[in-house]
């Protein structure tokens, strides 16, 4: 089944299930992550079926995301995930941007650099390849080949800032951000790290840096920022300046669950931005 299903999320005798606007019990011999229950357990939500299975029951995971209202406008959502506490390469926290309901993703890992959905962004539940490792609790590949790539749902694993903005030509920023997918995708990878983007740079190519210049070909040029949060505190500072622009701030708490420790906020390393992050907070 690849529909989507609307309903309610229930328990019965410890058994979950999608309670459908039909009456439905939806997904009742699935593999329904308890993360999902602990958060919203008799909401509305919707769910379907991805197409990776769960390692401990073979069974196709089911992914699930609360009911929230639509966007009527053409938008754009730039997003500073906090960073991950047990992983060093996630001190200064990490970038990613949302043109019109698509997340451009980039990453120093290839098969990260990814357009992807909104709900896959940030509801995947921890389980099969997107859990943590149980021998780690981080990301691993065990001998037989299993992968366990610790990346499911950002927003089970970070609280997120999001600078949501009304007014931009999303078709354009959206090609911009294509584009650069095709760049990467095109880049020879390393022998011996086929698995890494080569072309990756902490300071000048990473998800910070790629959607900064981004921003800069779109026409946003006084934008700038090396790292995710002094990226965030740029674009948020010169963003709200723009009158034909409609600019919101919001703040997505980390949905605290077993698998993944509480994030943290990243340094700023700027020192404008420091100045710049106490005039927005007024």
């Amino acid at each position: 089944m690849n529909t989507t299903i609307k309903g309610i999320l229930r328990r019965n005798d410890g058994h979950p299930f999608i309670e459908g606007e039909d009456g439905v019990k939806y997904f009742s011999n699935q593999r329904l992550w308890n993360g999902y229950l602990d958060h919203w357990n008799g909401q509305t939500v919707f769910a379907r079926l991805l197409p990776e299975y769960d390692y401990e029951k073979n069974l196709p995971i089911v992914i699930v995301w609360p009911d929230r209202p639509k966007p009527t406008k053409p938008y754009v959502e730039i997003y500073y995930a906090q960073r991950l506490v047990k992983y060093i390469k996630s001190t200064l926290g990490h970038s990613a941007i949302n043109v019109n309901g698509e997340i451009f993703n980039f990453s120093h890992l290839m098969n990260e650099n990814e357009i992807i959905t909104e709900e896959e962004f940030f509801y995947r539940p921890a389980l099969g390849e997107f859990a943590p490792s149980p021998n780690n609790g981080k990301y691993e590949i065990l001998e037989d080949g299993t992968p366990y790539y610790d990346k499911f749902g950002r927003n089970f694993m970070r609280t997120i800032h999001v600078l949501r903005i009304e007014g931009i030509d999303v078709e354009k920023l959206g090609n911009i951000y294509k584009h650069q997918l095709d760049v990467i995708r095109s880049t020879p990878p390393k022998p011996k790290e086929p698995e890494a983007y080569s072309g990756f740079n902490i300071f000048t190519r990473s998800c910070s840096t790629i959607i900064r210049d981004g921003l800069n070909e779109y026409g946003f040029d006084q934008i700038k920022g090396i790292f995710p949060r002094d990226l965030f505190i740029s674009a948020t500072y010169h963003l709200l300046k723009v009158n034909s622009l409609k600019v919101e701030q919001i703040i997505m708490p980390q949905l605290v669950v077993p698998e993944a420790d509480l994030s943290a906020m990243s340094p700023i390393l700027n020192p404008k931005n420091y100045i710049r992050s106490r005039l927005i907070a007024k």
